[in-house]
C-alpha cells in the first residue's frame, strides 16, 4: 500500500456567495502544492472529513495573503449537499462506461454519499 499513488482533490475556482474567488490561485496554488508534497512525506499532519484527508487549520502557509480567517475557513468548509449533487453527477458520468470500469469506483462513490 505504500507504494499506491496519494490522490489529492482541488477545487481552485470555488467562489463565495458573491461570485469572488475564494482562493488567489496562479502562484499562490505553490503553497497547496507544498502542503500536499509535505503530507505526502509525513511532515505534517491532517484532519479526517467526510470528503477525505484536509489539512489542519493553518497549515497553508498564507503569510503575505489578505485572506481573512473567515475566508479560509469558507475555503476548507465541506457542504454536504454539493458533494451529493456531485456524487449524483459522478454516478451519471460513470454510468456512460458500464462494464469498462472499476466496480470499485462506483463502490468509493457510494461509500462517500454515506459519509455524507
Amino acid at each position: 500500500a505504500d507504494k499506491l499513488p496519494r490522490i489529492f482533490n482541488v477545487n481552485w475556482f470555488r467562489k463565495d456567495k458573491d461570485g469572488k474567488w475564494l482562493w488567489p490561485g496562479y502562484g499562490d496554488n505553490m503553497r497547496v502544492l507544498k502542503w500536499i508534497f509535505e503530507r505526502v512525506s509525513g511532515e505534517v499532519e491532517s484532519v479526517e472529513t467526510p470528503i477525505g484527508f484536509m489539512p489542519k487549520e493553518g497549515a497553508i502557509d498564507i503569510s503575505g495573503l489578505n485572506i481573512p480567517d473567515s475566508q479560509m475557513k469558507e475555503v476548507f468548509a465541506i457542504n454536504s449537499e454539493e458533494w451529493k449533487a456531485e456524487c449524483e453527477l459522478i454516478t451519471e458520468h460513470f454510468a456512460k462506461f458500464t462494464g469498462h470500469l472499476p466496480s470499485e469506483l462506483s463502490k468509493e462513490c457510494e461509500v462517500l454519499k454515506s459519509k455524507l
